[in-house]
């Protein structure tokens, strides 16, 4: 009956999901906010002033969560994406500053890893492309949850190598979701969010071209550029980029962290901020050899895509994801996406009953009287 399905809806609105509307409305409502005052004062720091109380309340409310997909979620979208974009934006800098943004899309844009571009004609066969490329990888990542249930039977190293592909397929279903619902309700295309990580034919590549493309695009403007400017008064032009490119790890390091602290609760042991200043440095180091070679000697594809992949893979095992299973989010995570299950299931049981009981009345009203 159709009571039951409300009952089976109000049961799971309870608690967690209650608290994430709520976080959200507060998002939303604080974004408005920061759209209207933008219209009466000027850039710069009676603006970044304004939005000083928002910033401080965004980095906050994660932690009126405890799930750990809903925590991911908001701690990425909010704590770290909507930041940067709301203090780019004190400076008239960013996507949000868009002339004559509506107040729908610059939410959207705000609280979304999507940046709006113009349609091109070569747009439509990339978004048939990936809707296959999605598809193979849900299966791939319902492959990987299945795998889960025979653990006990399965090497260690080998769980946390799926660990490494459930985190990057989650990641690259997620922000598909989110992009696919700002294409619907804002009728724009987006840009993608990764490009082939596993293709990645050195630590540049695979940072500043293919992984988590949203994130580079935020730390170009707020981090990389500014110390490249500052940098190049005091070392040159020349050598410049490197100071710029170690900064950008660091304060990377240090957001992951924070986002890590969601997680856990725990007090950090900061092995997530030494996992990307190990990565920043050779980086530098790989810039470094690549100015001084000057393109006359270059690694095989092949042999870069191995190393690139290799080393990602061990120093994640050995820096990254000691701290990922320390606040139980692999446990944690899979137990939310059973509860998921069942209430998938608490629901298509409750709309069978309201089916069936339509149908046991609908039959005797058509009964002779």
């Amino acid at each position: 009956m159709e009571g039951e399905l409300m009952r089976v809806v109000r049961y799971w609105l309870q608690g967690e999901i209650t608290n994430f509307i709520k976080v959200w409305l507060t998002a939303y409502a604080s974004l408005s906010y920061c759209y209207f005052s933008a219209k009466v004062l000027p850039k710069g720091a009676a603006r970044f002033a304004a939005f000083l109380p928002v910033v401080c309340l965004f980095l906050l409310l994660p932690l009126q969560l405890h799930s750990v997909h809903l925590i991911g979620t908001t701690g990425f979208f909010l704590a770290w994406l909507s930041t940067f974009k709301v203090l780019l934006f004190a400076f008239d800098k960013g996507p949000l500053s868009t002339p004559s943004i509506s107040l729908p899309r610059f939410i959207a844009v705000a609280s979304l890893p999507i940046v709006l571009q113009q349609k091109s004609k070569s747009q439509g066969k990339l978004n048939q492309k990936s809707l296959l490329n999605y598809a193979i990888k849900a299966v791939l990542f319902a492959l990987i949850i299945k795998t889960y249930d025979y653990e006990d039977h399965i090497h260690r190293r080998i769980i946390v190598l799926l660990y490494c592909f459930h985190i990057y397929l989650c990641l690259e279903i997620m922000l598909a979701v989110a992009a696919a619902a700002a294409r619907w309700l804002l009728s724009a295309e987006l840009e993608p969010q990764f490009n082939e990580p596993y293709l990645s034919t050195s630590l540049q590549d695979f940072w500043g071209r293919r992984w988590n493309l949203m994130v580079t695009r935020m730390l170009r403007p707020t981090v990389y550029f500014p110390v490249l400017d500052w940098s190049t008064e005091i070392v040159g032009r020349d050598w410049a980029q490197l100071p710029a490119v170690m900064s950008t790890f660091v304060v990377s390091g240090m957001m992951h962290e924070l986002i890590f602290y969601y997680f856990g609760r725990v007090r950090p042991t900061w092995e997530i901020t030494w996992f990307f200043v190990l990565h920043g440095a050779c980086v530098v180091v790989e810039i470094a050899v690549k100015k001084a070679v000057g393109g006359r000697w270059r690694l095989p594809r092949f042999v870069g895509t191995v190393m690139t992949a290799g080393f990602v893979f061990s120093t994640g095992m050995w820096l990254f994801f000691p701290q990922f299973l320390r606040c139980k989010a692999d446990e944690r995570g899979l137990a939310e996406i059973a509860a998921a299950g069942a209430f998938v299931k608490d629901v298509v049981r409750a709309l069978c009953s309201m089916v069936n009981s339509l149908r046991f009345s609908h039959y005797f009203l058509i009964l002779p009287q």
